[in-house]
């Protein structure tokens, strides 16, 4: 399903050249901008590097559906919790 959001033409400019510098498509960029935005939102003790992990471990367990966020074990200091 794809689903159509209004941003401001800044922030499209900001996709822009997030999106270029990073190799991403401007949609890939605003979905990962979302998740991590997201993310931040639910769990404000972790670090951007903490989030990242997460991100990459529920990806590993079969994607990043918001139940799978969740419901994902948190990260520590030592890596991700098991």
């Amino acid at each position: 399903m794809m689903g159509i959001v209004k941003i401001s033409d800044l922030m499209h400019e900001n996709l822009r050249v997030a999106s270029t510098a990073l190799s991403r498509s401007i949609n890939a960029q605003a979905e990962h901008w979302m998740k991590i935005g997201m993310l931040a939102e639910l769990y404000p003790q972790l670090s951007h590097q903490e989030l990242t992990r997460l991100l990459m471990r529920v990806e590993i367990d079969g994607g990043s559906d918001l139940a799978k966020l969740l419901n994902a074990s948190l990260p520590t200091t030592q890596g991700i919790a098991q």
